[in-house]
């Protein structure tokens, strides 16, 4: 499996309910692409969840990375580079991602990335992560947990959908967005 980001900032002034309506019109349109475990269509206003700007910013994860492949070649993410430049996509190498069949019903998302402490031996991080992401969806009332890492910048992360956002909250590295919508593949 592999998790993808892209992350628009957007003016100070800009008219967010133009990314509200973008959200509402083609949030469907992913539902049964390829190779798509889910697509969580993720936005936040400057001022608002500690947001320091305006901020259009999806995650994806793919079962295969044929499915990501696909999606960046095509007409969909074609539209978007007319739309709004060609961003910057993030990877990672997926360690877990757990679902709750709930998982459509989040409101609020997170998204952490932590470094990987040089040298460290990654059959334990990865233990410790996969372990964290699957106790967060049976004890923390997270709809979806994933976990992962990426190899040229030694970090880790922790994604997570949620109905309401957790009470604590790291202070800095932390994106906090709201969930506009998401969509699911074909098999979940």
């Amino acid at each position: 499996m592999i998790a993808m980001q892209y992350s628009l900032s957007l003016p100070a002034d800009y008219d967010m309910g133009i990314i509200d309506r973008r959200i509402r019109d083609k949030g469907s349109l992913l539902g049964e692409f390829p190779n798509l475990k889910f697509k969580a269509y993720l936005r936040a206003a400057k001022g608002d969840l500690g947001s320091h700007e305006n901020l259009y910013a999806p995650f994806y994860v793919w079962d295969k990375a044929d499915g990501a492949s696909d999606f960046l070649c095509g007409p969909g993410f074609q539209t978007l580079a007319n739309d709004f430049g060609w961003p910057s996509v993030r990877t990672w190498i997926v360690w877990q991602a757990c679902v709750d069949p709930a998982f459509r019903q989040a409101k609020f998302a997170t998204r952490d990335i932590f470094p990987i402490e040089p040298h460290a031996r990654l059959d334990q991080v990865q233990r410790r992560e996969v372990d964290e992401a699957m106790n967060a969806v049976s004890s923390r009332n997270a709809f979806a947990s994933v976990a992962g890492f990426e190899p040229t910048t030694w970090t880790r992360i922790r994604f997570r959908l949620w109905t309401t956002l957790p009470e604590s909250l790291p202070a800095s590295g932390v994106q906090a967005c709201r969930v506009g919508h998401v969509s699911a593949g074909e098999n979940n």
